[in-house]
């Protein structure tokens, strides 16, 4: 069971009428799986990759807010990866054939 408090998720995938969040403390150190009905989210953070505020009580989400801006933060610095990747593996192409 996950210890009462505040933590950071990461919706990580919306199926079957649940909602898969990855939780985390501040340090980043203790990672859990909490499984949730999606009704239980914000609207606004009812989508894959979504990052929420949330409190626990005894096991159970007992708040959660969306949080757009670390949400867009994280979508960008993942982009940004994923583009920094494709550039080098552009420039691997580009090597003559002998």
């Amino acid at each position: 069971m996950i210890p009462d408090g505040n933590y950071t998720a990461v919706v990580d995938r919306i199926e079957d009428g649940l909602a898969t969040l990855e939780v985390t403390d501040e340090e980043e150190t203790d990672r859990y799986e909490l499984v949730v009905d999606p009704e239980e989210l914000p609207e606004s953070g009812r989508h894959a990759d979504a990052v929420l505020r949330v409190e626990l009580d005894d096991g159970d989400l007992v708040d959660a807010a969306y949080d757009e801006s670390e949400t867009e933060e994280r979508a960008d610095a993942a982009q940004s990866r994923f583009d920094r990747l494709s550039e080098r593996r552009r420039g691997d192409d580009t090597g003559s054939s002998e």
